[in-house]
Protein backbone atom coordinates (compact mmCIF):
# COMPACT_ATOMS: atom_id res chain seq x y z
CA UNK A 1 0.00 0.00 0.00
CA UNK A 2 1.19 3.53 -0.39
CA UNK A 3 3.03 5.55 2.62
CA UNK A 4 0.58 8.35 2.20
CA UNK A 5 2.20 11.52 3.84
CA UNK A 6 0.82 15.21 5.15
CA UNK A 7 3.43 16.95 2.92
CA UNK A 8 4.42 15.77 -0.86
CA UNK A 9 7.60 15.16 -2.04
CA UNK A 10 7.99 18.88 -4.03
CA UNK A 11 6.90 20.93 -1.06
CA UNK A 12 9.17 19.34 1.07
CA UNK A 13 12.11 20.15 -1.39
CA UNK A 14 11.03 22.97 -2.34
CA UNK A 15 13.20 26.50 -3.32
CA UNK A 16 13.19 29.89 -3.00
CA UNK A 17 14.08 30.37 -6.66
CA UNK A 18 11.11 28.36 -7.91
CA UNK A 19 8.35 31.10 -6.31
CA UNK A 20 8.48 33.60 -9.30
CA UNK A 21 7.67 31.07 -11.61
CA UNK A 22 4.99 29.33 -9.80
CA UNK A 23 3.05 32.77 -9.16
CA UNK A 24 3.46 33.83 -12.55
CA UNK A 25 2.07 30.35 -14.05
CA UNK A 26 -0.71 30.26 -11.61
CA UNK A 27 -1.99 33.72 -12.35
CA UNK A 28 -1.53 32.78 -16.17
CA UNK A 29 -3.70 30.03 -15.73
CA UNK A 30 -6.05 31.45 -13.85
CA UNK A 31 -6.94 33.91 -16.66
CA UNK A 32 -6.98 30.92 -19.03
CA UNK A 33 -8.96 28.63 -16.16
CA UNK A 34 -12.10 31.28 -15.79
CA UNK A 35 -13.52 31.53 -19.20
CA UNK A 36 -12.40 27.59 -19.62
CA UNK A 37 -14.59 26.88 -16.43
CA UNK A 38 -17.70 28.80 -17.32
CA UNK A 39 -17.73 27.07 -21.01
CA UNK A 40 -17.02 23.67 -19.68
CA UNK A 41 -19.80 23.85 -17.12
CA UNK A 42 -22.36 25.07 -19.71
CA UNK A 43 -21.33 22.26 -22.09
CA UNK A 44 -21.64 19.67 -19.19
CA UNK A 45 -25.38 20.69 -18.89
CA UNK A 46 -24.49 22.93 -15.45
CA UNK A 47 -25.05 26.91 -13.85
CA UNK A 48 -21.71 28.42 -14.80
CA UNK A 49 -20.60 28.42 -10.84
CA UNK A 50 -20.55 24.67 -10.37
CA UNK A 51 -17.41 25.00 -12.90
CA UNK A 52 -16.07 27.76 -11.21
CA UNK A 53 -16.39 25.36 -7.61
CA UNK A 54 -14.53 22.54 -9.81
CA UNK A 55 -11.74 24.97 -10.29
CA UNK A 56 -10.63 25.20 -6.72
CA UNK A 57 -10.56 22.56 -4.16
CA UNK A 58 -9.18 19.78 -6.78
CA UNK A 59 -6.28 22.18 -7.86
CA UNK A 60 -5.11 21.62 -4.01
CA UNK A 61 -5.93 18.05 -3.61
CA UNK A 62 -3.74 17.43 -6.79
CA UNK A 63 -0.82 19.18 -5.58
CA UNK A 64 -1.13 17.11 -2.22
CA UNK A 65 -1.46 13.50 -4.08
CA UNK A 66 -0.70 13.76 -7.57
CA UNK A 67 3.28 13.53 -9.33
CA UNK A 68 3.18 15.34 -11.87
CA UNK A 69 4.89 19.13 -11.70
CA UNK A 70 2.82 21.07 -14.05
CA UNK A 71 -0.37 19.16 -14.82
CA UNK A 72 -3.31 21.38 -14.61
CA UNK A 73 -6.50 19.96 -13.06
CA UNK A 74 -9.99 20.99 -13.45
CA UNK A 75 -12.82 21.32 -16.07
CA UNK A 76 -12.08 19.29 -19.41
CA UNK A 77 -14.00 19.13 -22.61
CA UNK A 78 -14.56 15.78 -22.70
CA UNK A 79 -15.15 15.10 -18.72
CA UNK A 80 -17.64 17.72 -18.97
CA UNK A 81 -19.33 16.16 -22.23
CA UNK A 82 -19.41 12.80 -20.52
CA UNK A 83 -21.22 14.35 -17.83
CA UNK A 84 -23.77 15.31 -19.75
CA UNK A 85 -24.41 12.48 -21.68
CA UNK A 86 -24.64 10.13 -18.32
CA UNK A 87 -26.76 12.88 -16.37
CA UNK A 88 -29.29 13.99 -19.57
CA UNK A 89 -31.22 10.77 -19.06
CA UNK A 90 -31.67 10.82 -15.25
CA UNK A 91 -32.46 14.53 -14.75
CA UNK A 92 -33.35 17.87 -16.64
CA UNK A 93 -30.19 19.95 -17.29
CA UNK A 94 -29.63 22.83 -14.65
CA UNK A 95 -32.09 21.63 -12.09
CA UNK A 96 -31.03 20.82 -8.20
CA UNK A 97 -31.59 17.35 -9.23
CA UNK A 98 -28.81 17.44 -11.97
CA UNK A 99 -26.46 19.49 -10.10
CA UNK A 100 -26.52 16.85 -7.58
CA UNK A 101 -25.97 14.16 -9.55
CA UNK A 102 -22.97 15.74 -11.25
CA UNK A 103 -21.31 16.24 -7.74
CA UNK A 104 -22.14 12.14 -6.86
CA UNK A 105 -20.84 11.26 -10.36
CA UNK A 106 -17.09 13.49 -9.18
CA UNK A 107 -17.76 11.73 -6.18
CA UNK A 108 -17.87 7.97 -7.50
CA UNK A 109 -15.44 8.89 -9.54
CA UNK A 110 -13.20 10.16 -7.64
CA UNK A 111 -14.06 6.94 -5.45
CA UNK A 112 -12.75 4.29 -7.91
CA UNK A 113 -10.16 6.44 -9.32
CA UNK A 114 -8.33 6.32 -5.37
CA UNK A 115 -9.00 2.99 -4.41
CA UNK A 116 -7.28 1.84 -7.75
CA UNK A 117 -4.57 4.20 -6.57
CA UNK A 118 -4.13 2.64 -3.56
CA UNK A 119 -4.68 -1.34 -4.65
CA UNK A 120 -1.40 -0.09 -7.59
CA UNK A 121 -3.57 -0.33 -11.00
CA UNK A 122 -1.45 2.36 -12.34
CA UNK A 123 -0.98 0.08 -15.81
CA UNK A 124 -4.78 1.23 -16.35
CA UNK A 125 -2.66 4.15 -17.95
CA UNK A 126 -1.87 1.90 -20.73
CA UNK A 127 -5.36 -0.10 -20.86
CA UNK A 128 -6.58 2.07 -24.02
CA UNK A 129 -4.26 2.29 -27.40
CA UNK A 130 -3.61 5.34 -28.55
CA UNK A 131 -5.69 5.05 -31.90
CA UNK A 132 -8.94 3.94 -29.76
CA UNK A 133 -7.88 7.43 -27.30
CA UNK A 134 -7.59 9.51 -30.34
CA UNK A 135 -10.87 7.84 -32.22
CA UNK A 136 -12.80 8.59 -29.10
CA UNK A 137 -11.10 12.28 -27.98
CA UNK A 138 -12.22 13.22 -32.42
CA UNK A 139 -15.56 12.04 -31.81
CA UNK A 140 -16.31 13.82 -28.49
CA UNK A 141 -14.54 16.97 -30.44
CA UNK A 142 -16.72 16.67 -33.42
CA UNK A 143 -19.87 15.98 -31.52
CA UNK A 144 -19.27 18.43 -28.83
CA UNK A 145 -18.71 21.34 -31.91
CA UNK A 146 -21.77 20.27 -33.18
CA UNK A 147 -23.73 20.53 -29.99
CA UNK A 148 -22.55 23.98 -29.64
CA UNK A 149 -24.23 25.61 -32.66
CA UNK A 150 -27.33 25.90 -30.89
CA UNK A 151 -25.93 28.55 -28.75
CA UNK A 152 -23.62 30.00 -31.10
CA UNK A 153 -26.10 30.74 -33.90
CA UNK A 154 -28.98 31.38 -31.11
CA UNK A 155 -31.63 28.91 -32.78
CA UNK A 156 -33.18 26.42 -30.51
CA UNK A 157 -32.25 22.76 -31.32
CA UNK A 158 -33.77 19.35 -29.75
CA UNK A 159 -30.94 17.15 -28.21
CA UNK A 160 -30.64 13.96 -29.48
CA UNK A 161 -27.97 12.28 -32.10
CA UNK A 162 -25.64 13.91 -34.18
CA UNK A 163 -28.18 13.40 -37.28
CA UNK A 164 -31.33 15.10 -35.51
CA UNK A 165 -29.17 18.03 -34.40
CA UNK A 166 -28.14 19.13 -38.37
CA UNK A 167 -31.39 18.02 -39.22
CA UNK A 168 -32.91 20.38 -36.99
CA UNK A 169 -30.64 22.49 -37.79
CA UNK A 170 -31.25 22.88 -41.48
CA UNK A 171 -35.04 22.78 -40.87
CA UNK A 172 -34.57 26.20 -38.50
CA UNK A 173 -31.91 28.52 -40.67
CA UNK A 174 -34.51 30.66 -40.83
CA UNK A 175 -34.72 31.20 -36.66
CA UNK A 176 -31.00 31.76 -36.64
CA UNK A 177 -30.73 34.85 -34.45
CA UNK A 178 -28.66 36.82 -36.84
CA UNK A 179 -27.01 39.00 -34.04
CA UNK A 180 -26.22 36.65 -31.81
CA UNK A 181 -24.70 34.63 -34.83
CA UNK A 182 -22.26 37.86 -35.80
CA UNK A 183 -20.90 37.54 -31.85
CA UNK A 184 -20.28 34.22 -32.32
CA UNK A 185 -18.36 33.98 -35.70
CA UNK A 186 -16.66 37.21 -34.60
CA UNK A 187 -15.49 35.29 -31.69
CA UNK A 188 -14.29 32.29 -33.73
CA UNK A 189 -12.37 34.56 -36.08
CA UNK A 190 -10.47 36.18 -33.52
CA UNK A 191 -9.72 32.91 -31.41
CA UNK A 192 -8.81 31.14 -34.62
CA UNK A 193 -6.34 34.27 -35.50
CA UNK A 194 -4.83 34.17 -32.17
CA UNK A 195 -4.04 30.50 -32.18
CA UNK A 196 -2.21 30.78 -35.64
CA UNK A 197 -1.58 34.30 -36.39
CA UNK A 198 -1.15 36.38 -33.08
CA UNK A 199 2.52 35.14 -31.57
CA UNK A 200 4.25 35.91 -35.19
CA UNK A 201 2.18 39.10 -35.54
CA UNK A 202 3.21 40.24 -32.00
CA UNK A 203 7.10 38.74 -32.51
CA UNK A 204 7.34 40.92 -35.56
CA UNK A 205 6.07 44.00 -33.15
CA UNK A 206 9.35 43.08 -30.56
CA UNK A 207 7.60 41.02 -28.24
CA UNK A 208 9.82 37.63 -27.37
CA UNK A 209 8.60 34.43 -28.63
CA UNK A 210 7.71 33.28 -25.18
CA UNK A 211 5.09 36.34 -24.36
CA UNK A 212 4.06 36.37 -27.46
CA UNK A 213 2.88 32.91 -27.49
CA UNK A 214 1.33 33.33 -23.50
CA UNK A 215 -0.86 36.17 -25.51
CA UNK A 216 -2.08 34.23 -28.13
CA UNK A 217 -3.12 31.44 -25.55
CA UNK A 218 -4.95 34.06 -23.39
CA UNK A 219 -7.16 34.82 -26.31
CA UNK A 220 -10.25 33.10 -25.14
CA UNK A 221 -10.45 35.66 -22.07
CA UNK A 222 -9.96 38.80 -24.23
CA UNK A 223 -12.88 37.67 -26.37
CA UNK A 224 -14.97 37.05 -22.87
CA UNK A 225 -14.30 40.48 -21.76
CA UNK A 226 -14.63 42.20 -25.19
CA UNK A 227 -17.93 40.70 -25.96
CA UNK A 228 -19.01 41.14 -22.03
CA UNK A 229 -18.20 44.91 -22.25
CA UNK A 230 -20.10 45.09 -25.94
CA UNK A 231 -23.16 43.56 -24.65
CA UNK A 232 -23.29 45.48 -21.34
CA UNK A 233 -23.13 48.54 -23.21
CA UNK A 234 -25.15 47.94 -26.24
CA UNK A 235 -27.83 45.98 -24.22
CA UNK A 236 -28.15 43.88 -27.65
CA UNK A 237 -29.64 40.83 -25.05
CA UNK A 238 -32.68 42.74 -24.29
CA UNK A 239 -32.98 44.11 -27.48
CA UNK A 240 -32.04 41.53 -30.48
CA UNK A 241 -32.52 38.52 -27.64
CA UNK A 242 -28.91 37.67 -27.63
CA UNK A 243 -28.87 34.90 -24.80
CA UNK A 244 -26.28 35.80 -21.49
CA UNK A 245 -25.21 34.16 -19.19
CA UNK A 246 -26.85 35.94 -16.31
CA UNK A 247 -26.59 36.63 -12.55
CA UNK A 248 -23.76 34.02 -10.97
CA UNK A 249 -23.78 33.37 -7.67
CA UNK A 250 -21.36 35.01 -5.69
CA UNK A 251 -19.67 33.42 -2.69
CA UNK A 252 -18.13 30.53 -1.54
CA UNK A 253 -20.14 26.86 -1.90
CA UNK A 254 -21.02 25.32 1.42
CA UNK A 255 -18.87 22.12 1.43
CA UNK A 256 -20.88 18.91 1.57
CA UNK A 257 -21.74 15.62 -0.26
CA UNK A 258 -25.29 14.79 -1.45
CA UNK A 259 -27.19 11.97 0.09
CA UNK A 260 -26.54 9.11 -2.18
CA UNK A 261 -29.77 6.59 -2.88
CA UNK A 262 -29.08 3.53 -4.42
CA UNK A 263 -31.10 4.01 -7.47
CA UNK A 264 -28.46 6.82 -8.23
CA UNK A 265 -25.93 4.62 -7.93
CA UNK A 266 -27.12 1.95 -9.70
CA UNK A 267 -27.72 4.13 -13.06
CA UNK A 268 -23.63 6.23 -12.75
CA UNK A 269 -21.43 3.52 -11.31
CA UNK A 270 -20.94 2.73 -15.32
CA UNK A 271 -20.76 6.45 -16.17
CA UNK A 272 -18.16 7.28 -13.35
CA UNK A 273 -15.98 4.14 -14.43
CA UNK A 274 -15.67 5.13 -17.79
CA UNK A 275 -15.18 9.02 -16.71
CA UNK A 276 -12.44 7.73 -14.55
CA UNK A 277 -10.70 5.62 -16.86
CA UNK A 278 -10.56 8.24 -19.88
CA UNK A 279 -9.78 11.09 -17.32
CA UNK A 280 -6.98 9.17 -15.97
CA UNK A 281 -5.90 8.04 -19.14
CA UNK A 282 -5.80 11.38 -20.95
CA UNK A 283 -4.08 12.77 -17.75
CA UNK A 284 -1.23 11.01 -17.56
CA UNK A 285 -0.50 11.15 -21.32
CA UNK A 286 -0.45 14.58 -20.75
CA UNK A 287 1.56 14.85 -17.44
CA UNK A 288 4.51 12.27 -18.79
CA UNK A 289 4.69 14.01 -22.31
CA UNK A 290 5.44 17.47 -20.63
CA UNK A 291 7.48 15.42 -17.50
CA UNK A 292 9.87 14.68 -20.39
CA UNK A 293 10.85 17.71 -21.72
CA UNK A 294 12.41 18.26 -18.05
CA UNK A 295 13.58 14.85 -17.40
CA UNK A 296 10.68 14.13 -14.65
CA UNK A 297 9.63 10.84 -13.91
CA UNK A 298 5.55 10.34 -13.07
CA UNK A 299 4.35 7.39 -11.47
CA UNK A 300 1.08 6.05 -12.27
CA UNK A 301 -0.05 4.67 -9.16
CA UNK A 302 0.48 7.93 -7.74
CA UNK A 303 -1.17 10.20 -10.19
CA UNK A 304 -4.76 8.00 -9.68
CA UNK A 305 -4.51 8.91 -6.24
CA UNK A 306 -3.64 12.85 -7.51
CA UNK A 307 -6.91 12.64 -9.93
CA UNK A 308 -9.01 10.96 -7.58
CA UNK A 309 -8.27 13.16 -4.35
CA UNK A 310 -9.20 16.19 -7.14
CA UNK A 311 -12.41 14.72 -8.14
CA UNK A 312 -12.99 13.91 -4.62
CA UNK A 313 -12.45 17.29 -3.41
CA UNK A 314 -14.64 18.74 -6.43
CA UNK A 315 -17.62 16.70 -5.01
CA UNK A 316 -17.44 18.37 -1.80
CA UNK A 317 -16.84 21.73 -3.08
CA UNK A 318 -20.08 21.31 -5.27
CA UNK A 319 -18.10 20.75 -8.58
CA UNK A 320 -18.15 18.03 -11.16
CA UNK A 321 -15.65 15.21 -12.41
CA UNK A 322 -12.39 17.04 -13.33
CA UNK A 323 -9.30 15.81 -14.83
CA UNK A 324 -5.94 17.38 -16.41
CA UNK A 325 -6.36 19.49 -19.12
CA UNK A 326 -3.92 19.60 -22.12
CA UNK A 327 -4.25 23.13 -23.11
CA UNK A 328 -4.07 24.54 -19.32
CA UNK A 329 -0.79 22.19 -18.83
CA UNK A 330 0.78 23.38 -21.35
CA UNK A 331 0.28 26.98 -20.92
CA UNK A 332 1.58 25.97 -16.93
CA UNK A 333 4.27 24.35 -18.50
CA UNK A 334 5.32 27.25 -20.47
CA UNK A 335 4.52 30.08 -18.04
CA UNK A 336 7.50 28.45 -15.91
CA UNK A 337 5.51 26.29 -13.54
CA UNK A 338 8.14 24.45 -11.24
CA UNK A 339 5.84 22.60 -8.70
CA UNK A 340 2.02 22.22 -8.17
CA UNK A 341 2.39 25.26 -6.26
CA UNK A 342 1.18 27.02 -9.40
CA UNK A 343 -2.06 25.09 -8.81
CA UNK A 344 -2.45 26.56 -5.45
CA UNK A 345 -2.12 30.11 -6.89
CA UNK A 346 -4.51 29.31 -9.41
CA UNK A 347 -6.68 27.70 -6.27
CA UNK A 348 -6.41 30.88 -4.26
CA UNK A 349 -7.25 33.50 -7.26
CA UNK A 350 -10.36 31.74 -8.17
CA UNK A 351 -11.45 31.88 -4.44
CA UNK A 352 -11.12 35.67 -5.20
CA UNK A 353 -12.63 35.84 -8.11
CA UNK A 354 -15.92 33.38 -6.98
CA UNK A 355 -16.07 34.91 -3.71
CA UNK A 356 -16.74 38.71 -5.45
CA UNK A 357 -16.49 38.70 -8.80
CA UNK A 358 -19.19 36.83 -10.25
CA UNK A 359 -20.92 39.84 -11.19
CA UNK A 360 -18.77 40.62 -13.76
CA UNK A 361 -20.14 37.80 -15.87
CA UNK A 362 -23.70 38.38 -16.23
CA UNK A 363 -23.37 40.15 -19.91
CA UNK A 364 -21.35 37.16 -20.88
CA UNK A 365 -22.96 36.08 -23.97
CA UNK A 366 -23.80 32.12 -24.31
CA UNK A 367 -22.07 32.22 -28.13
CA UNK A 368 -19.10 33.67 -26.69
CA UNK A 369 -19.16 30.65 -24.73
CA UNK A 370 -20.10 28.48 -27.54
CA UNK A 371 -17.43 29.74 -29.51
CA UNK A 372 -14.44 29.15 -27.33
CA UNK A 373 -15.40 25.70 -26.66
CA UNK A 374 -16.03 24.99 -30.21
CA UNK A 375 -12.16 26.32 -31.00
CA UNK A 376 -10.52 24.75 -27.93
CA UNK A 377 -12.50 21.04 -29.13
CA UNK A 378 -11.47 21.22 -32.74
CA UNK A 379 -7.76 21.25 -32.00
CA UNK A 380 -8.78 17.55 -30.24
CA UNK A 381 -9.67 16.05 -34.01
CA UNK A 382 -6.28 14.19 -34.62
CA UNK A 383 -6.29 13.50 -38.30
CA UNK A 384 -2.18 12.97 -38.15
CA UNK A 385 -2.98 9.80 -36.08
CA UNK A 386 -5.31 8.37 -38.45
CA UNK A 387 -3.01 9.20 -40.93
CA UNK A 388 0.08 7.26 -39.17
CA UNK A 389 -1.48 4.35 -38.19
CA UNK A 390 -3.55 4.08 -42.05
CA UNK A 391 0.39 3.68 -43.50
CA UNK A 392 1.98 1.54 -40.36
CA UNK A 393 -1.11 -1.41 -38.69
CA UNK A 394 -4.54 -1.16 -40.52
CA UNK A 395 -5.88 -3.03 -37.52
CA UNK A 396 -5.11 -0.16 -35.41
CA UNK A 397 -6.78 2.49 -38.02
CA UNK A 398 -9.60 0.76 -38.44
CA UNK A 399 -10.24 0.35 -34.49
CA UNK A 400 -9.53 4.83 -34.64
CA UNK A 401 -12.46 4.78 -37.23
CA UNK A 402 -14.70 2.53 -35.65
CA UNK A 403 -14.16 4.24 -32.30
CA UNK A 404 -14.62 7.91 -33.72
CA UNK A 405 -17.79 6.63 -35.51
CA UNK A 406 -19.16 4.66 -31.97
CA UNK A 407 -19.27 8.14 -30.75
CA UNK A 408 -21.26 10.26 -33.57
CA UNK A 409 -23.54 7.58 -34.33
CA UNK A 410 -24.31 5.86 -30.87
CA UNK A 411 -22.99 8.20 -27.93
CA UNK A 412 -19.97 8.58 -26.05
CA UNK A 413 -20.68 5.85 -23.02
CA UNK A 414 -21.05 3.71 -25.91
CA UNK A 415 -18.54 4.74 -27.96
CA UNK A 416 -15.96 4.97 -25.50
CA UNK A 417 -16.98 1.04 -24.31
CA UNK A 418 -16.35 0.16 -28.49
CA UNK A 419 -12.98 1.35 -28.10
CA UNK A 420 -12.34 -1.21 -25.32
CA UNK A 421 -13.86 -3.74 -26.96
CA UNK A 422 -11.80 -2.60 -29.83
CA UNK A 423 -8.61 -2.83 -28.17
CA UNK A 424 -8.93 -6.11 -26.61
CA UNK A 425 -10.25 -7.72 -30.07
CA UNK A 426 -7.42 -6.72 -31.57
CA UNK A 427 -4.95 -8.04 -28.78
CA UNK A 428 -6.71 -11.04 -29.10
CA UNK A 429 -6.41 -11.11 -32.37
CA UNK A 430 -3.28 -10.75 -32.66
CA UNK A 431 -2.27 -13.02 -30.10
CA UNK A 432 -4.49 -15.79 -30.83
CA UNK A 433 -2.31 -15.71 -34.84
CA UNK A 434 0.96 -15.73 -33.27
CA UNK A 435 4.09 -15.33 -36.13
CA UNK A 436 5.97 -18.78 -36.61
CA UNK A 437 8.85 -19.21 -38.51
CA UNK A 438 11.02 -21.66 -39.94
CA UNK A 439 14.19 -21.29 -39.30
CA UNK A 440 18.02 -22.23 -40.25
CA UNK A 441 21.34 -21.91 -39.52
CA UNK A 442 22.95 -18.58 -40.95
CA UNK A 443 26.34 -20.08 -42.51
CA UNK A 444 29.29 -20.23 -40.33
CA UNK A 445 27.53 -18.87 -37.39
CA UNK A 446 25.14 -19.93 -34.36
CA UNK A 447 22.29 -17.69 -35.25
CA UNK A 448 19.27 -18.83 -36.87
CA UNK A 449 16.89 -16.96 -38.94
CA UNK A 450 13.27 -17.31 -41.08
CA UNK A 451 14.40 -19.30 -44.33
CA UNK A 452 12.09 -17.09 -45.83
CA UNK A 453 14.21 -14.16 -44.86
CA UNK A 454 17.44 -15.28 -44.74
CA UNK A 455 20.44 -17.01 -46.98
CA UNK A 456 19.99 -20.36 -44.42
CA UNK A 457 21.61 -24.01 -43.60
CA UNK A 458 18.93 -26.30 -42.45
CA UNK A 459 18.99 -30.61 -41.75
CA UNK A 460 17.09 -33.15 -43.46
CA UNK A 461 13.98 -34.36 -41.57
CA UNK A 462 14.24 -31.51 -39.20
CA UNK A 463 11.78 -29.22 -38.89
CA UNK A 464 12.87 -26.49 -36.57
CA UNK A 465 9.64 -23.81 -35.72
CA UNK A 466 9.93 -20.36 -33.46
CA UNK A 467 7.19 -19.53 -31.74
CA UNK A 468 6.90 -15.65 -31.65
CA UNK A 469 4.09 -15.58 -29.10
CA UNK A 470 3.33 -16.94 -25.94
CA UNK A 471 0.93 -19.89 -26.17
CA UNK A 472 -2.50 -20.42 -24.43
CA UNK A 473 -5.88 -21.23 -25.48
CA UNK A 474 -6.62 -18.80 -28.16
CA UNK A 475 -3.93 -19.82 -30.40
CA UNK A 476 -2.39 -23.03 -29.10
CA UNK A 477 -4.74 -24.94 -31.83
CA UNK A 478 -2.64 -22.50 -34.32
CA UNK A 479 0.39 -24.40 -33.21
CA UNK A 480 -0.87 -27.72 -33.81
CA UNK A 481 -2.88 -26.86 -37.19
CA UNK A 482 1.03 -25.10 -38.64
CA UNK A 483 2.72 -28.56 -37.20
CA UNK A 484 0.47 -30.78 -39.66
CA UNK A 485 0.82 -28.14 -42.57
CA UNK A 486 4.54 -28.10 -42.70
CA UNK A 487 4.51 -32.39 -41.94
CA UNK A 488 1.96 -32.46 -45.05
CA UNK A 489 4.59 -30.47 -47.40
CA UNK A 490 7.70 -32.14 -45.43
CA UNK A 491 6.48 -36.35 -45.44
CA UNK A 492 10.50 -36.96 -44.53
CA UNK A 493 10.61 -35.10 -41.10
CA UNK A 494 11.74 -36.99 -38.63
CA UNK A 495 12.33 -34.09 -35.93
CA UNK A 496 9.97 -31.16 -34.84
CA UNK A 497 11.81 -28.81 -33.09
CA UNK A 498 9.94 -25.91 -31.41
CA UNK A 499 12.03 -22.60 -30.27
CA UNK A 500 10.25 -21.41 -27.63
CA UNK A 501 12.70 -17.87 -26.82
CA UNK A 502 9.15 -15.72 -27.16
CA UNK A 503 6.91 -17.77 -25.23
CA UNK A 504 6.79 -15.89 -22.02
CA UNK A 505 3.76 -19.01 -20.48
CA UNK A 506 2.12 -21.76 -21.18
CA UNK A 507 -1.49 -22.22 -20.00
CA UNK A 508 -3.58 -25.56 -18.97
CA UNK A 509 -4.48 -25.34 -22.31
CA UNK A 510 -1.45 -24.86 -24.15
CA UNK A 511 -0.01 -27.38 -22.25
CA UNK A 512 -2.35 -30.24 -23.06
CA UNK A 513 -2.00 -29.73 -26.79
CA UNK A 514 1.22 -30.08 -26.65
CA UNK A 515 0.47 -33.28 -24.40
CA UNK A 516 -1.00 -34.34 -27.57
CA UNK A 517 1.39 -32.94 -30.55
CA UNK A 518 4.37 -34.47 -28.83
CA UNK A 519 2.18 -38.49 -28.37
CA UNK A 520 1.05 -37.55 -31.88
CA UNK A 521 4.06 -37.10 -33.50
CA UNK A 522 5.72 -39.82 -31.32
CA UNK A 523 3.09 -42.45 -32.40
CA UNK A 524 4.56 -41.19 -36.04
CA UNK A 525 8.11 -41.47 -35.08
CA UNK A 526 8.53 -38.36 -35.14
CA UNK A 527 10.60 -36.68 -32.42
CA UNK A 528 9.79 -33.36 -30.56
CA UNK A 529 12.30 -30.99 -28.75
CA UNK A 530 12.21 -28.17 -27.76
CA UNK A 531 15.26 -25.24 -27.44
CA UNK A 532 15.66 -22.14 -25.34
CA UNK A 533 12.89 -22.38 -23.34
CA UNK A 534 12.98 -19.43 -20.44
CA UNK A 535 13.09 -20.47 -16.78
CA UNK A 536 10.07 -19.93 -15.44
CA UNK A 537 8.48 -22.34 -18.26
CA UNK A 538 10.92 -24.57 -17.82
CA UNK A 539 9.79 -24.84 -13.89
CA UNK A 540 6.45 -25.67 -14.29
CA UNK A 541 6.48 -27.66 -17.64
CA UNK A 542 9.45 -30.11 -15.44
CA UNK A 543 7.05 -31.16 -13.38
CA UNK A 544 4.62 -31.82 -15.80
CA UNK A 545 3.92 -35.34 -17.68
CA UNK A 546 5.56 -33.91 -21.14
CA UNK A 547 8.37 -32.41 -19.17
CA UNK A 548 9.34 -35.86 -17.42
CA UNK A 549 8.82 -37.04 -20.99
CA UNK A 550 11.09 -34.48 -22.83
CA UNK A 551 13.50 -34.28 -20.02
CA UNK A 552 16.57 -35.61 -22.38
CA UNK A 553 15.09 -32.89 -25.41
CA UNK A 554 14.99 -29.70 -24.01
CA UNK A 555 17.79 -27.97 -25.07
CA UNK A 556 19.96 -24.76 -24.17
CA UNK A 557 20.10 -23.49 -27.52
CA UNK A 558 18.82 -24.16 -31.02
CA UNK A 559 22.26 -24.55 -32.24
CA UNK A 560 22.90 -27.43 -29.61
CA UNK A 561 19.73 -28.87 -30.94
CA UNK A 562 20.46 -29.13 -34.46
CA UNK A 563 23.83 -30.85 -33.67
CA UNK A 564 22.41 -33.46 -31.38
CA UNK A 565 20.05 -34.08 -34.15
CA UNK A 566 22.78 -33.78 -37.05
CA UNK A 567 24.54 -36.52 -34.40
CA UNK A 568 28.18 -34.54 -33.91
CA UNK A 569 29.39 -33.94 -30.45
CA UNK A 570 31.07 -30.72 -32.38
CA UNK A 571 31.80 -28.17 -29.23
CA UNK A 572 29.02 -25.66 -29.40
CA UNK A 573 31.34 -23.12 -30.54
CA UNK A 574 33.11 -25.08 -33.69
CA UNK A 575 31.38 -25.57 -36.78
CA UNK A 576 29.88 -28.70 -37.40
CA UNK A 577 31.50 -31.28 -40.38
CA UNK A 578 28.14 -32.73 -40.25
CA UNK A 579 27.70 -33.37 -44.31
CA UNK A 580 24.01 -33.64 -44.08
CA UNK A 581 23.56 -29.74 -44.01
CA UNK A 582 21.82 -28.24 -46.98
CA UNK A 583 21.77 -24.65 -47.79
CA UNK A 584 18.32 -23.12 -48.08
CA UNK A 585 17.92 -20.09 -50.27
Amino acid sequence: MHKLVLLPDWLRRYQRRWISGDLTAGLIVTVMLIPQSLAYAMLAGLPPQVGLYASVLPLVAYAMFGTSMTLAVGPVAVASLMTASALAPLATAGTAEYIALAVLLALLSGLMLFAAGLLRMGFLAYFLSHPVISGFISGSAVLIAIGQLKSLLGVPLPSGSIVDTLAALLASIDRINPVTAMIGGAAIAFLLFARRRLAPLLETLGLPSKQAQMMSRLAPMAAVIAATVAVAQTGVDRTAGVSVVGAVPSGLPALGLPSLGWSQLNGLWLPALLISLVGFVESVSVAQSLALKRGERIRPDRELLGIGAANIASAVSGGYPVTGGFARSVVNFSAGAHTPAAGVVSAMLMTIVIAGMTGWFESLPHTVLAATIIVAVTALIDIDTLRQAWRYDKADALSLLLTFGGVLLLGVEEGILLGVALSLAVLVWRSSHPHMAVVGRVPGTEHFRNIDRQQVETLPGLIALRIDESLYFANAHMLEEKVESLLASHPETRGILLIMSAVNQLDATALGALTDLEKDLASRNICLQFSEVKGPVLDRLRPTPLGQRMKDRIFLSTHQAFLAFAGTDSPPNEPTRDTRWISTP
